[in-house]
């Protein structure tokens, strides 16, 4: 029986079903579609096809964190259990989550003074988050104390891989990180857009790909440069996807067909609603353990 929690953000963009099986609690974000207000509980107060489809039809969206006294409801209901806790949270370089739950776990280690409250900054997003998250369950699974996986989380969450690009510019030009000029042409062209996790954990354009079939090919061969071991990679991999569920299976088939001693089955996951209201549909991630991230 372990004795310490593992929690997260549902930004981790893994099924519910996960978390139970890997013994993980999340706390759910929230966002605005259209107007009206929703927890992102995974697709459960509304399915995320539903979700993108508003979206394809021009619904604007918004996005808020969990604030300091949400986190201190959600950690005190756990820490009454009398166990430790670990909290892995989005990236700091896309949210200020990570500052408000440190904040809410230094104020409950008055009220909890012989409990241990550790914060994690993934510097990660989506089902890499996810991933690692996965990991120290694992850990945690396998024996390791409390300051084993917070240690390990600090000394190797930046060696998570998190590749992303997308078949749609247009809400990438609404959040201004392109302007409406190259996202004409951009989409014109079908260029695809490569992004990356940097050492910040913020969002990084690496390069622009003509045609999805090439960005398909392109983001598997990145994971060939980077990947723990290269071909010989033996580690886990996770997909996930906004409303584009075939480009996600290629990349899979194709990740599967490369990699032959893989850690179990390629994982594909939905990207949820506080991601995806940012990339919009037609977004695809692929994440691994590969070298350390340093820029």
């Amino acid at each position: 029986m372990s004795d310490f929690i593992i929690t997260c953000g549902s930004p981790a963009d893994l099924t519910k079903a996960h978390f139970e099986r890997i013994g993980v609690k999340y706390i759910c974000f929230h966002y605005t579609i259209d107007g009206k207000g929703y927890a992102d509980d995974l697709g459960e107060s509304m399915p995320l096809s539903r979700f993108y489809r508003m979206m394809e039809e021009g619904a604007p969206t918004s996005t808020s964190q969990v604030n300091i006294d949400g986190f201190t409801e959600f950690f005190s209901g756990l820490l009454e259990s009398g166990k430790d806790l670990i909290h892995i949270e989005l990236s700091s370089g896309l949210s200020g989550s990570f500052g408000s739950s440190s904040a809410a776990a230094e104020r409950l280690k008055k009220k909890f003074p012989n409990q241990k409250i550790y914060v994690v900054d993934s510097l990660g997003a989506s089902s890499g988050y996810g991933l690692i998250v996965h990991t120290l369950a694992r850990m945690r699974d396998a024996g390791k104390s409390i300051d084993e996986v917070y240690e390990w989380a600090q000394a190797n969450r930046l060696k998570m891989h998190h590749w992303f690009f997308s078949t749609d510019l247009t809400y990438y030009v609404r959040g201004g990180r392109v302007s409406k000029t190259a996202g004409f042409v951009g989409n014109l062209l079908n260029i695809c857009p490569m992004l990356n996790m940097d050492h910040k954990g913020r969002l990084i354009p690496r390069a622009k790909i003509r045609t999805r079939k090439r960005a398909i090919a392109d983001i598997v061969d990145r994971m060939e440069k980077h990947a723990q071991g290269g071909l010989d990679y033996s580690g886990e991999c996770f997909i996930s996807h906004s409303n584009c569920p075939e480009d996600a299976l290629e990349v899979k088939r194709l990740v599967e067909q490369r990699f032959k001693k893989l850690d179990g089955e390629v994982l594909i996951n939905e990207i949820g609603t506080t991601i995806g209201s940012h990339s919009g549909p037609g977004t695809t991630a692929l994440f691994f353990w590969g070298d350390e991230r340093v820029d």
